[in-house]
């Protein structure tokens, strides 16, 4: 957002500092105060509006100035679950004002697919690469492996991104070529020799498959059901003829 608040990132009692080239100086001082920690230093311009005073207590995330708080912010100093309640009320806020009432799975399932990627901090054991982005999914599954086999799992950090980037990023290359830029979404997938594993919704709508959901999902195609003990299927239904009246078969033919 443009010009977003300034947010505290620790938990502490505020003091302000002088005022320095347009800029005022607000520290946050940790309580429980602990020995040979400074306080947390925030720079910010002197004609800003603040939302606290000197003395008021806050706590990790709590605004320090007026203005839209940055998503990413939120997700660094107090994680991922708290900027998806932040992202979710926010949305809400707007369809409440219009009196349009929602559920919130619906905006879940976006927020969920904006937090689907992690980006790795320490490869460990792992086939990654430091500062790589791969799916949350794959990146536990693979960390599973790894576990069993007695070695050392990789570390990674929740990676927030827009409704865009989530939507070309997918692991379906078939999904993203539907969204936007299909000829270079395309081409990479050519180019890396890609394979679609058709999981999601939107791949196998496209291909003209029965969707992974309900009765088509993937775990009931093999499923064999018995009838149970004593059951006995009724006969088969044997539709009769219907008489057409004899008026009725002349005047067609004399159509034809």
């Amino acid at each position: 957002p443009k010009d977003p608040a300034t947010i505290s990132e620790v938990d502490g009692v505020v003091k302000f500092g002088e005022i320095k080239r347009g800029k005022r100086e607000i520290y946050v001082y940790q309580e429980p105060a602990e020995e040979g920690v400074e306080p947390q230093l925030y720079e910010v311009p002197a004609g800003k509006h603040l939302r606290v005073h000197e003395g008021d207590r806050v706590r990790a995330g709590d605004r320090l100035t007026e203005g839209p708080v940055n998503p990413h912010d939120i997700l660094l100093i107090k994680g991922p679950r708290a900027v998806q309640e932040y992202l979710l009320n926010e949305v809400q806020e707007v369809y409440r004002l219009q009196g349009v009432r929602i559920s919130d799975k619906h905006i879940g399932v976006i927020v969920r697919q904006m937090l689907q990627k992690v980006r790795v901090t320490e490869p460990g054991d792992t086939d990654f690469l430091e500062g790589e982005t791969v799916d949350r999914l794959t990146f536990r599954d693979e960390n599973d492996r790894i576990q069993k086999r007695k070695s050392k799992p990789a570390a990674a950090e929740p990676v927030l991104l827009g409704i865009t980037k989530a939507s070309l990023t997918t692991q379906s290359f078939i999904s993203a070529a539907s969204f936007q830029e299909t000829t270079r979404v395309l081409t990479d997938a050519a180019i890396r020799g890609a394979k679609d594993d058709l999981l999601g919704l939107k791949e196998n709508i496209i291909i003209g498959h029965l969707i992974p959901a309900g009765s088509g999902i993937y775990r009931y195609a093999e499923i064999d059901i018995q009838p149970p003990a004593g059951y006995e299927a009724p006969p088969p239904r044997v539709e009769e003829p219907v008489p057409v009246p004899l008026a009725a078969a002349v005047l067609v033919g004399e159509e034809e």
